[in-house]
């Protein structure tokens, strides 16, 4: 037996299939690909460029459309301007990646929607007296939900909050759903394309990669899983002092 780890190597990214000119701006990069961090002016420069054009693009969608406009969409929501930090400037931060921005804004609204139309029922009276507790009970099971689907997102519960305190928004009703899926993916695809020109974007789609594991021969202590201190003898009956084995560290495996 090799008294060396065998590393455990994590299966092959789907992203690597695709040709690298689609691949690269999906944030795919090859693993043996290094380039160093871009300069600090350039990392703010493309922060400002797609904070800026991802909010112009949703400004001219919801307002100069005139569909949107006949709904009563209003031009912007503000909790878009919070996913610009995380998505232009915080771009390898957990919170700011796809699947966060996606399905967290998408669960704060649906659960925002559903206590405003439960909420409803009441007389007009009693719904504007308990306002606040429809605001505050929307945005309390949005961040619940985000954390048990492993989907927080800040900005969300800005979305459920506004969904359910500010009349624009919540006169839109259950059309507020797809007002959300399509703001988000005009944010996610403006920060696809500007945080792949010197920088990547996103670290993962649907979930961090897990670092490869080795694991280390019986020679090497390897027996013993709980990564406890065992002595190593040498050869002579000489004995070195006790050292802790544990679960040795791998390559990087690919982000999925």
């Amino acid at each position: 037996m090799s008294p060396f780890p065998t590393p455990h190597i994590p299966p092959r990214n789907i992203l690597s299939r695709l040709p690298v000119w689609i691949s690269h701006w999906l944030g795919y990069r090859p693993p043996s690909a290094f380039s160093s961090p871009p300069p600090s002016y350039a990392t703010y420069l493309w922060s400002f460029i797609g904070a800026f054009c991802g909010l112009s693009a949703l400004q001219a969608i919801f307002g100069q459309i005139g569909h949107f406009i006949d709904k009563g969409v209003p031009p912007i929501l503000a909790s878009y301007g919070a996913s610009a930090v995380l998505c232009y400037c915080a771009i390898e931060s957990p919170l700011a990646q796809p699947r966060a921005l996606l399905v967290g804004h998408f669960i704060s609204a649906v659960s925002a929607v559903c206590i405003v139309k439960l909420f409803s029922l009441l007389p007009p009276s009693n719904f504007a007296s308990l306002e606040w507790l429809v605001g505050s009970l929307s945005t309390a099971v949005a961040i619940v939900i985000m954390q048990a689907t492993k989907t927080t997102h800040p900005p969300a519960g800005a979305t459920a909050l506004l969904a359910a305190v500010d009349k624009d928004v919540r006169t839109l009703g259950w059309y507020l759903l797809p007002v959300i899926l399509l703001s988000s993916a005009v944010v996610l695809v403006t920060a696809l394309l500007f945080n792949n020109i010197q920088r990547r974007y996103p670290v993962f789609w649907l979930e961090p990669a897990i670092p490869a594991v080795a694991e280390a021969s019986e020679e090497l202590g390897g027996g013993d899983r709980d990564g406890g201190e065992k002595e190593v003898v040498r050869k002579g009956g000489s004995r070195s002092s006790s050292v802790t084995l544990g679960r040795a560290a791998g390559p990087r495996g690919e982000d999925v």
